[in-house]
């Protein structure tokens, strides 16, 4: 009988199981000392086989982890944020909000170390230096002073922090980019996914996969016209939308000059000016997304085993599933179906220990219920703990 241990073919690796291995050193030790060898689990030589076979499974499974780990759909921790590196991304770490502040002031003004402030307060920090140009209104991504998920809505942005001759006002056409934690292994693969559209034979996935690259962008949706009339999102004809959630104006519209096709127009709500190489200025138009807050109401009965910690995991797989749902949501939906999912922790073996009698879903300050909610193209579905109400019955 063949050794029982991990083998690579055409078709992948290969990794015998635990008893087919145990029953090689049966065999083996059968054919060394008799057919009459007690080899029962509870003998000295059946424990001696178990020792031999779980330390050749041991090693077959780490082969397989190995293997594994060179692919980004199964590598995980430190042995994904290796093998994306081929792609030219890297893992996320812990970031700040950020947000898109329009300045105002005299043509030339230069602001250095700028500081603008919200309504709560907090504090967000121009790029080093600034120069307002002739037109008198420049568009710069500013970083909140302190890290984590600061938020600020449209217009909260506006007390200049940092008084300097020129500089007249300042504001937030759009809500802030949270900050976000360590990035996770599923939204990598994600990004890995999207990146490796940058070197594709069309044009468009290439602008795509050169906008997700661009640091801090963490979700991303775009949209092609290729029609001469606006389509139903409004987008004109013959042109390009994309929805960008984090990363720096700025890159992200330099992003998209570099990789359009010359003559496709770009639409959206921020508009950067781009010069090219010849001293030609363009506006660069994208869409920053419209926060969209998910609420979910559960009610559940608990069984034996029910606990807080349970009821903690049932909000956090609620809110994990609608913070990774795409912009724009699934078709244009919050699906109600779909929130069950994660409410039933995937089926996992907690979920045995509470049914869950009704579940009803509200978008922003909508009234609850079970019909899906629609999403614009334009809006990214988001929720915190705060959003996620649980009914023990």
């Amino acid at each position: 009988m063949a050794i029982p241990v991990a083998t690579i073919d055409e078709n992948g690796i290969s990794v015998p199981d635990y008893e087919t291995v145990r029953q090689y050193f049966v065999d083996e030790f059968k054919g060394i000392f008799g057919q009459d060898i007690d080899v029962d689990p509870d003998t000295q030589d059946g424990q001696q086989i178990a020792i031999f076979a779980q330390a050749v499974h041991d090693a077959n499974s780490m082969a397989l982890q190995v293997y594994n780990a060179y692919s980004p759909s199964s590598a995980r921790g430190v042995g994904l944020s290796s093998v994306v590196k081929i792609n030219g991304i890297k893992r996320l770490v812990a970031s700040n909000s950020t947000v898109d502040l329009t300045l105002i002031g005299q043509a030339g003004t230069t602001i250095t170390g700028g500081i603008a402030k919200d309504d709560a307060g907090n504090q967000w920090l121009l790029p080093t230096s600034v120069t307002i140009p002739a037109g008198g209104s420049i568009t710069v991504t500013a970083t909140a002073k302190d890290a984590g998920a600061i938020q600020a809505l449209p217009g909260a942005v506006s007390t200049i922090g940092t008084p300097t001759r020129g500089w007249q006002s300042v504001t937030n056409a759009n809500a802030a980019s949270p900050g976000q934690p360590v990035e996770l292994d599923a939204p990598l693969r994600q990004r890995q996914t999207i990146s490796t559209a940058l070197p594709s034979l069309t044009v468009f996935e290439g602008t795509m996969g050169a906008v997700a690259s661009v640091t801090g962008v963490d979700r991303l949706k775009g949209y092609e016209n290729d029609t001469g009339a606006p389509d139903t999102n409004g987008i004109p004809g013959h042109s390009i939308s994309l929805v960008v959630q984090g990363g720096d104006a700025t890159a992200i519209a330099q992003a998209i000059a570099d990789k359009k096709t010359p003559g496709t127009g770009t639409y959206g709500s921020t508009s950067v000016n781009v010069t090219d190489e010849y001293g030609v200025t363009r506006a660069i138009k994208f869409y920053r997304p419209t926060p969209a807050t998910i609420k979910v109401n559960i009610s559940l009965t608990a069984l034996p085993g029910y606990t807080t910690a349970i009821e903690t995991s049932i909000k956090q797989a609620v809110v994990d599933f609608v913070n990774g749902l795409d912009i724009g949501g699934t078709g244009g939906f919050v699906e109600w179906a779909e929130v069950f999912v994660p409410a039933n922790l995937a089926l996992a073996g907690n979920a045995k220990t509470y049914k869950i009698t009704a579940l009803t879903i509200a978008k922003n300050a909508g009234s609850f219920g079970t019909a899906d909610l629609p999403i614009a193209f334009n809006e990214a579905p988001t929720a915190d703990l705060t959003n996620v109400a649980i009914t023990v019955t």
